[in-house]
This record gives structure tokens, sequence and C-alpha cells, in this order.
């Protein structure tokens, strides 16, 4: 071919042949990584990133350049994971930041935006490593602008282009000593040059069948010795979005990361107008939590171990035995005639969601505060239940909504929401369910007893602020009510007695006590304990709920 330019529709089909090339190699980019993380499944994480770019412009159709950029930039971003995707993620917004207002490009522009590209990620990451990605990538931009004034045809410029970065990727053990010990090259540069390599096929116009690929060998992979694995530093690989409350100023931007850099290393920090995303191994995820909570609020959180990556294959092969049988049983039920009545509850915490199994909701739906289930959860969750009328308990104000839509998009069952803001509201309903009576009595018994349950929630403060009239510091703990703040304090126990002694009134008959995964029994028990003693007629019951950021969850009925 001796094309000098490429438009939007070859650059479309460059870029998903190089997504779908990366997908067809992922597991032998997996097997390069040396280092003993899970998150270092660098094809894997590659993959999700590029594959949820793929997703937007496989449905853009024929378009035009700005749009084909905007989808690659905001897609890539949103589905990036680990290190490696957050990096190829950013490679990939810059160079479409570059040429997102061009209706064709040349050599010249094409090595523009891939330094462009370079030059973004290499901002994204704290502290640069040679011998990675970062490199690969580096050195093909630079070939791209030497051979670009000169270049006759796009054939000739990507081959050489291509050429090159395979020569750095060689050269990645010499930089990174761990590397060359391991017998392998840069796993997240390898996973660079096979996007070059479909995109070049793209560029072609093969069809390739990259499927034919997938099992392709690469060199024997020797795994870290278990004392550099005792030696890593920080333990827990935490990655997260945050839906920002207002742009972030870059002074902002430098003292978050300032305060990763604090509490951890391998720092990723990317933001936009609307998000930003975030990776850093450390010690404390709760740490960088509680931080990002202060810029709005959380999305895609994850957290791995890195010191058990020698179990990652159990961990899989286990997951993947239980979604065929979760498959399974799904299809067994499916095949069966529908039950009358069914139910699905949101739930957060694995005590919780004991509760609700135990009182016989048929799905759970994880959420909450900081994870709200979208419309699509609730749509999911109605086609797993088979029964004619299901009840919904959102269990959060902020879900209400979701549920409603849920129930005016289903046409084959009976859905009615019933509109529990907390989760004892959403226990107390369930409770209350009286399987003789239909579903408008069931509704008025349901909405009649949820009225009578008080809630209240321990949690702590993430920033100074002034609400009903009470002065609040960061750090403080927060008794929150059904209405608003019921009291503040530094000590847990007594602003969570002050939170019950609120609630209570001369109709109060039961306490409900559900304690938090960062309280213990002991904790719980005592505070149970003056409460009986503070309430002699009230009967006081203790509960293992397991949700997060709320230390005590309580109800008072």
């Amino acid at each position: 071919m001796n094309n000098k330019t490429i438009d939007a529709r070859v650059l479309s089909r460059m870029f998903l042949a190089g997504a779908k090339n990366l997908e067809a190699k992922k597991e032998w980019i997996n097997e390069l990584n040396v280092f003993p993380v899970p998150d270092g499944d660098t094809g894997t994480n590659m993959t999700m990133t590029i594959m949820a770019a793929a997703a937007e412009v496989g449905s853009l159709g024929e378009t035009d350049m700005e749009t084909l950029a905007k989808a690659i930039s905001s897609g890539s971003l949103r589905g990036a994971r680990g290190n490696s995707g957050v990096i190829l993620s950013q490679l990939l917004r810059g160079f479409t930041k570059s040429v997102q207002k061009s209706e064709n490009l040349d050599a010249a522009a094409i090595a523009a935006a891939m330094e462009k590209g370079v030059e973004t990620a290499y901002k994204a990451v704290m502290k640069p490593k040679e011998g990675t990605i970062l490199t690969v990538a580096k050195e093909a931009a630079a070939k791209a602008v030497e051979l670009a004034e000169t270049a006759e045809d796009l054939d000739t410029f990507f081959q050489a282009v291509i050429a090159h970065a395979e020569e750095t990727l060689a050269r990645t053990p010499e930089m990174l000593p761990v590397l060359k010990e391991a017998g392998v090259v840069d796993s997240g540069g390898q996973g660079l040059v096979e996007v070059f390599h479909g995109a070049y096929d793209g560029y072609l116009g093969k069809e390739v069948d990259y499927t034919q690929f997938s099992g392709s060998k690469g060199p024997a992979v020797t795994k870290i010795d278990a004392q550099t694995e005792k030696d890593i530093k920080f333990g827990y690989c935490t990655e997260f979005i945050i839906l920002l409350d207002k742009p972030m100023p870059e002074e902002t931007e430098h003292e978050f990361k300032k305060f990763l850099m604090s509490i951890g290393d391998s720092i990723v920090l990317v933001a936009d107008d609307e998000i930003v995303k975030v990776h850093v191994h450390t010690n404390h995820p709760g740490l960088a939590f509680e931080k990002a909570l202060t810029f709005g609020a959380l999305s895609r959180m994850k957290i791995d171990n890195m010191r058990e990556e020698h179990q990652e294959k159990l961990i899989k092969d286990a997951q993947k035995l239980a979604r065929e049988q979760e498959k399974q049983e799904e299809a067994a039920i499916a095949a069966q005639p529908p039950k009358e009545v069914g139910f699905i509850s949101v739930s957060v915490g694995k005590g919780m969601t004991e509760i609700f199994k135990e009182l016989g909701v048929d799905y759970l739906i994880e959420g909450g505060q900081t994870m709200n289930p979208s419309t699509e959860d609730m749509l999911n969750a109605i086609a797993k239940v088979n029964a004619k009328t299901i009840y919904i308990f959102p269990n959060n104000k902020n879900i209400i909504l979701a549920a409603n839509q849920a129930r005016d998009l289903t046409e084959d069952k009976e859905i009615v929401v019933v509109p529990t803001k907390t989760i004892p509201q959403g226990i107390t309903a369930m409770i209350s369910y009286v399987p003789e009576k239909n579903s408008v009595e069931n509704t008025e018994n349901m909405l009649q007893a949820i009225s009578q349950v008080k809630t209240g929630q321990i949690t702590y403060a993430v920033r100074d602020t002034r609400i009903d009239d009470k002065e609040i510091h960061e750090g403080d703990i927060m008794g929150i009510g059904d209405s608003g703040i019921l009291a503040v304090g530094k000590d847990r126990l007594e602003v969570t007695k002050e939170t019950i002694a609120a609630m209570m009134d001369d109709d109060s008959e039961v306490v409900s006590i559900y304690y938090g995964a960062d309280t213990d029994q002991a904790e719980a028990e005592e505070l149970a304990s003056a409460v009986e003693e503070l309430y002699p007629d009230c009967d006081v019951e203790v509960n293992a709920g397991g949700q997060p950021i709320y230390y005590y969850v309580i109800s008072v009925e």
C-alpha cells in the first residue's frame, strides 16, 4: 500500500484490530509477569481497558475523527484497570487528543500524536520506571518522529516504527534486572507491541483470525522467589474512580498525589473534568478511600492482596466453576414454572446479606451508600427471579428511583417497589410479608411497618463542616438519623449511645444493633449491655452486619 494518509474509518479499523489482537494474546502476556501481584495480570488488565473503548467504538458505525477520538479516550479511561491498563488509557488519551480536530492523518500527525500520548502517560505515573511499557511507547514515538519527515508512505513508516518497538521491547531485560533474572521481556511493553501489530493488520485491511495465536508460547517464565515476595513494602493494590463533585484543580491534584505517596507507591492518578482514576499500592486502602471521598463519590473500587499471586490460579478456577454452577442453577430455576412471589433486596456486608437470605430473599444485589446499583442491575436481578410478583427492597433513598425505573421497564412480571430507605427498614418489610395476603394488602402492611422503624448509622467525618447546628471536624464520629445528624463526638460508643437516645420514645420496644466490618463483636456486646441498662423495658439484639464505612447500623422499633 502506498497511502500517505488515513481517515477516521481506517483509524477505527486499526484500533479495533489492535484491541482484538491484544485480547487474543492476553493469556500469554499474563504469563510474562514476574511480580507476585494480582494486578500483574497485565494482559487481562490491558485487554479490559482497550475492550471497554472498543465497545464504544464498535457502536459508532461511520463516524468522524472527533467522535472516534472521544469514544476511544472516554472508553479506555473508564475501563482502565491496573497500572498497565491506566498507562495504556493515557497513551490512547494523549494520542486521540492530538488527532481529534483532524480529518486525515499523515506520518507527521501520527508521530506527533504518539509523542502526545507518551507525554500524557508519563505525567500520570508518579515515578516512571524505564524498561516498561512507557519505554516501549517512548522509543516508538521517537522513531516515528525521526521517520515522519522523510516517510514516502505509511506502510513502510508503520513497519519501521513497529520494528523499533520490538527492538526496544527486547532490550527491557537490560533495563530492569528483575526481568533479566526471570528471563522475560516487560509484559506491558509486549501488550503494546501486540496492539501495534493488530493495528497494522487493520491498516492493511486484513481479516485476521487472532484466536489462532491465543495459544502462542512466549519465553519461559520464572516466578519471583519467596524472599522477594516477603519484601513487598505495600501489600494492597487499590484502584477506584472518583466521580467528582466539581473539577479538580491542578493544585488539589498535586496535593492528592502527595497524600497517596505518603501512604504507598506505584501511584497512577489521572484527572478528567468529571472523574479521577486512581491506582496505588498501599498497606491502608481505607485511607485512600477516605481521602478520595472528600472529592466525590467512589466507583469501581478494587483491592487485591499482592502477596497472594500464587493462589491466583486456584481462585480463578474456583470462580469459573462457581460461575458455571450458578449458570446451571439459574437455567434449572428458569425451566421450572414460576412461583407466585419472589423477593429482591439491596444489601451491603456479609452479615446483612445472610440475614436477608435467612428471611427468604431470592436475590441480593450488592450495593449501598457508596455503590448504588443501577437500573440495569435491577433488571438483571428481576430476570433471575422466576416469580410472577416480585417485591424489591432498595434499602437506600438513592436507589429507589432506579428500582422504580426497572419496574416500569418490566412487562412480564408484577414488580412492587417497597420504598425502604435503610437496611433495617428492608428487614422489617420482609418480616411483615404475609403469604396469605395479596400484593396490595402486603404493600400496605409493609409501608405501615417500615414507618415505625427508626434508623441510626454511626460513621466518621471526612472533612470539617457544620450541619444541623453541629460543628463537625474531620475524624469525628457521627450518628446520622433518618432526618439528620443526631450526635457528634470523639468516642464511638458514646456517640452511638447518644444516637440511640435521640431515637427512643415511649413506644420503643426493640433496639437492633448491626456491627460493621471495622467493629468487633466484643465492643458490640459491650454496647448492647449499656443499652439494656439504660432501657430495661426494651429487647436489645446484636447482629454481625459486616457493612463497610458504618461502624454500627441501629434500628429502633
